[in-house]
């Protein structure tokens, strides 16, 4: 099963200040590939575009056997919506929905049904006792893992993480590194996390440092 392959991307914002180029970047199916740097650098940039969430200049992003770069914006959406798993660095959960309904939001557009796995996922991530109060009324960390389940619930065959453990203290940004790990490998979904946190850098079979990419 082919994994996340980026060739000859170029992608700079409308103010000329930011550029990106990356010649190539292949992560495998079931692997694991660790984005670093300080903040301000572009690793976001870069998960966005790799996510389908920003058009590169161009070059190519491909998802298993689908270039991104070919289809129309509502095309990518669905994509991501059946194949793509994101943890945002600010969440975006809908602090009005419960627990429950935040994990298991992306199949109300789907029309499966992963209320098990989704269960199983808040087991794992102590969030449980949570799932019927609102996202609004709980932690930086809690939120944050709400998050995680949320992108994995659906078992998708690609999964990005921006700063997934920022929030966490150091026993759960290990569950959380341990489970991310996890599931790439049970689904052999490609994984790709940005990270700050030069500690998780011996996790990564392959990682990178996103200043090598910006000219």
């Amino acid at each position: 099963m082919a994994g996340i392959t980026l060739t000859d991307l170029s992608f700079s914002y409308p103010s000329g200040q930011f550029r990106l180029h990356v010649d190539h970047l292949s992560v495998p199916a079931g692997s694991a590939f660790g984005l670093l740097g300080p903040s301000g650098t572009g690793k976001t940039t870069l998960l966005r575009l790799m996510a389908g969430l920003l058009p590169p200049e161009r070059g190519q992003i491909t998802l298993g056997t689908t270039d991104l770069t070919t289809l129309t914006e509502a095309q990518r959406r669905a994509f991501r919506l059946s194949q793509v798993g994101l943890v945002f660095q600010d969440f975006a959960l809908l602090d009005y929905l419960t627990v429950a309904e935040n994990i298991l939001l992306p199949q109300r557009f789907t029309g499966t049904d992963a209320t098990p796995t989704a269960r199983t996922l808040a087991e794992r991530l102590e969030i449980d006792r949570h799932w019927h109060q609102p996202t609004s009324q709980l932690s930086q960390g809690e939120r944050q893992r709400v998050a995680i389940a949320r992108a994995l619930a659906h078992e998708p065959r690609f999964l990005f993480a921006d700063e997934p453990t920022a929030s966490l203290d150091t026993g759960r940004r290990d569950l959380v590194m341990d489970l991310l790990f996890e599931c790439a490998a049970r689904t052999s979904a490609s994984l790709v996390i940005v990270t700050h946190d030069a500690a998780l850098l011996p996790r990564f079979p392959q990682h990178a440092r996103v200043e090598d990419w910006v000219p």
